[in-house]
């Protein structure tokens, strides 16, 4: 647990993160005694900077992969099909004037399904079938 490649990683990254927050600290303090006032939210935000990273690294290292924690059951895949919804009816058409050669033309567009719906519930299907499948092999989080 404290030897693995991940974990040395996370001890490196303490090692440098924590003395470099602490230096920010002390050059913050110095900065308030020098009379800028705007540093005194510094001075109390890097020792909680710090403290939050001691607290994520002990925690980081802790965690068991392939372990879940207690209370998060194991959901099915969020996406499901749904039945799909009625659709308002289509406006009528309005009729165009026709053009006169003093006139310019107005030129409207029909609206047409851009897939049928078909095609959406193939794609669907094929997108819950590999949700599913993702759900179904467990592999840890690797980070």
């Amino acid at each position: 647990m404290w030897f693995t490649k991940r974990a040395l990683g996370l001890h490196a990254t303490v090692v440098v993160v924590v003395p470099i927050f602490l230096g920010l600290f002390w050059w913050q303090v110095q900065r308030v005694r020098q009379g800028n006032t705007l540093s005194w939210a510094y001075v109390f935000e890097w020792p909680f900077f710090t403290g939050y990273a001691v607290y994520l690294w002990w925690r980081l290292v802790h965690e068991q992969p392939g372990l879940e924690p207690p209370g998060s059951a194991r959901r099915p895949a969020p996406f499901v099909r749904r039945p799909p919804s009625p659709s308002p009816p289509a406006p009528a058409p309005t009729p165009t004037p026709t053009p006169t050669p003093t006139s310019v033309a107005t030129v409207t567009a029909t609206a047409s399904p851009t897939e049928p719906a078909s095609e959406v519930d193939e794609e669907l299907a094929a997108y819950n079938r590999y949700l599913a499948e993702l759900n179904a092999t467990g592999r840890p989080k690797r980070w």
